[in-house]
């Protein structure tokens, strides 16, 4: 009679006692097994009996290769995963082994009890590969379902279809909070577009940026959150967008202004290459001309909000405008048109800055005032 035929009949008597050993010694020194609910720890109890039952499975037949990713981590459902990490599930293998390591001198005879704790040593490592293999999987199958998950979300974004379903899944996707986010719309990269997506993602953790992401065609959209300064994390995720211009939108706090957030990212994009020296990464608001003169609506409607409509409250303002834009950029022939003095058309330029956010002298500024204004007299 073989060794494993006398000892195999005693370890199954006794595999409902040592898996309440292995639990009881969780219990005892496994503060992550403390904190589990019911169910979780009958998962966990079920995965320690499943890997007692199949080490004496295998013990019958040691030079068969165990299925133990079936017959141990098959006992609990595929949650278990989520609930407790690969350390912990180590831990568990481990305190389980060592009960039954613990129980030989009680259960099998001195003469096997060399063969046996060999046996636990050899069965011990390959539940440990086994544990590895689980997660690996687990991890894979997640992230396939996070990215359709994320696919699914920009486009409810996009198409502004926000509900409680959405709220859902970006919830379920690990997103920390009410924070100010941004849009960010690129060109997407031109290598592998899942690979890309993943170094966008990678990157975004690596400075403890929120984000969302997924590709439309060739357009990379992200939106990015927890930002103390949304420019630098449009500067810090910009370089993994492909070649051309990179928009970001104005701040906002909820996702219900995602939407609006996203059209103005995506218009500004097609706008920008209007702007030939247009920085990278780029604000929607610094691209109001082009994206107004490319048809974008709400942009006229900005531009006449910011500029032509404070402006034209003010008539010494307007008309300072109107002269030093329109006829002249001079200080000193502006103010003979107007029949004032230098000093007072540099305060009124001044007021023009404060009041529009733009400066008219600056070309950037007075081409945006201009435009501003003529949009503003159209309408």
């Amino acid at each position: 009679m073989s060794p494993a035929s006398k000892i195999t009949p005693r370890l199954t008597e006794a595999t409902s006692s040592l898996t309440t050993a292995a639990t009881a010694l969780m219990e005892e020194g496994l503060p992550w097994y403390q904190g589990l609910g019911a169910q979780e720890r009958t998962w966990v109890a079920s995965v320690a009996q499943a890997g007692i039952t199949a080490f004496i499975t295998w013990l019958d037949n040691p030079t068969s290769q165990p299925a133990l990713t079936t017959n141990v981590f098959g006992a609990a459902p595929r949650e278990l995963a989520r609930v407790i990490s690969l350390e912990q599930t180590v831990a568990l293998v481990r305190t389980t082994i060592a009960v039954v390591e613990s129980a030989v001198d009680e259960i099998v005879p001195p003469e096997d009890r060399p063969a046996l704790r060999e046996a636990i040593l050899r069965y011990s490592r390959e539940i440990a590969f086994s544990a590895a293999e689980v997660y690996a999987r687990a991890a894979e199958a997640r992230g396939a379902w996070d990215a359709r998950l994320e696919a699914l979300v920009i486009d409810s974004l996009l198409r502004d279809e926000l509900d409680e379903s959405v709220l859902g899944r970006i919830t379920a996707l690990g997103w920390s909070g009410d924070t100010s986010m941004v849009v960010i719309a690129g060109p997407a990269p031109a290598t592998d577009p899942q690979s890309s997506l993943e170094v966008l993602r990678r990157a975004a953790e690596s400075y403890r940026i929120d984000l969302l992401t997924g590709t439309h065609g060739t357009t990379l959209l992200a939106v990015a959150g927890q930002l103390p300064d949304p420019t630098k994390a449009a500067r810090l995720l910009a370089p993994h967008f492909g070649v051309g211009p990179v928009v970001f939108s104005d701040p906002v706090r909820t996702f219900g202004e995602v939407p609006e957030a996203a059209r103005a990212a995506l218009s500004g994009l097609r706008a920008a290459p209007g702007w030939a020296d247009a920085p990278r990464p780029i604000a929607t608001m610094e691209l109001l001309p082009e994206r107004a003169l490319a048809g974008d609506l709400a942009a006229a409607a900005e531009l006449i909000r910011a500029i032509y409509t404070p402006l034209a409250a003010d008539p010494a303002l307007l008309a300072t405008a109107s002269s030093y834009l329109e006829q002249t950029t001079s200080l000193e022939a502006t103010a003979r048109a107007l029949f004032i003095h230098p000093n007072t058309v540099r305060y009124r330029l001044r007021r023009i800055a404060d009041l529009t956010g733009f400066s008219p002298t600056d070309n950037r500024g007075s081409y945006t005032i201009r435009l501003g204004l003529t949009l503003g007299r159209l309408l």
